[in-house]
């Protein structure tokens, strides 16, 4: 397995301090700050690990509270709210430095049937004749500042392709719908709870990015201060993080300082098997005219 999915994979196992204690290790993607997957995902691992074993998660509501640090550990503490007969409910706090960096509400759900129904699968080149980030990556790099060079152009854990690349240097003015595919490299195990953790690390790519593409400014355009706000995420279906999975993002407003954006999640054969929800801070520092 390449290095950079075994550490991710390995990173969100965490640490069982106590019965509802965890500690997981940060990682520095080279943006100086943690990046939002990564406390989602590890504070759906500390959840799920305290969650009945024929439950799954349906449903889950984050709040990121305060930047998180990539030089020290992050605490989770899991408070077990309820286990009824149906739904079990956890909540989970992420402490750094002794203060809460991000909070999440999670619900789990035994298997059940009842109605089924679904909006169809937009349409969307195949991931085959697209290039990845990592290439798109490499085609700009001696157009990066060089303390970015070597970060945009490690390669990732999870393999990217957007449908229509924008130019994070010189970015136009584009519609609110933003379309990538994503996928792990190599496969991975069958427990499905890998899967889920997986997938919620990697929501958090570009949905601010989509929020800001009609105004024709990107993270690198100086001035912009970019941040996650909130994350919401409802899974639909089963699914596995080592075949395609189609993610369509529109942004249906701006205001306030303030970027809303919408996710859903097909995988190849057209299932709807996630939904996201995520609110952003988008301070333009820009000079004024």
């Amino acid at each position: 397995m390449r290095p950079e999915l075994a550490e991710l994979l390995s990173l969100l196992e965490l640490e069982r301090i106590e019965e509802n204690l965890f500690r997981g290790q940060t990682q520095d993607l080279g943006w100086g700050s943690l990046f939002g997957g990564h406390v989602l995902g590890q504070a759906l691992s500390a959840a799920t690990q305290t969650a009945p074993a024929d439950r799954h998660i349906h449903s889950l509501h984050a709040y990121f509270l305060r930047t998180g640090k990539v030089d020290r550990p992050i605490v989770y503490i899991v408070d077990p709210i309820r286990d009824g007969r149906s739904f079990t409910t956890r909540r989970v706090v992420a402490i750094q430095d002794g203060k809460a960096i991000f909070n999440l509400s999670a619900s789990f759900q035994t298997e059940e049937l009842g109605l089924d129904h679904q909006v169809s699968k937009p349409m969307a080149p195949a991931p085959d004749e697209l290039a990845s980030e990592h290439e798109l990556a490499q085609s700009i790099a001696e157009r990066l500042p060089p303390s970015l060079r070597s970060v945009a152009t490690r390669r990732r854990p999870i393999d990217i392709r957007p449908v229509a690349p924008l130019d994070p240097i010189t970015p136009e003015r584009r519609d609110t719908r933003k379309q990538i595919w994503l996928r792990t490299p190599e496969a991975l195990p069958d427990d499905p709870n890998i899967h889920r953790y997986l997938l919620a690390y990697a929501s958090d790519f570009h949905l601010l990015v989509t929020a800001m593409q009609p105004h024709g400014v990107s993270w690198l355009t100086p001035g912009m201060q970019v941040a996650s706000l909130d994350h919401a995420m409802y899974f639909h279906r089963p699914f596995r993080m080592d075949d395609w999975l189609l993610y369509d993002m529109d942004s249906p407003t701006a205001s306030g300082a303030r970027g809303l954006v919408r996710g859903r999640i097909f995988d190849k054969a057209g299932r709807l098997v996630a939904s996201t929800m995520q609110e952003g801070l988008m301070r333009d520092r820009r000079p004024k005219e």
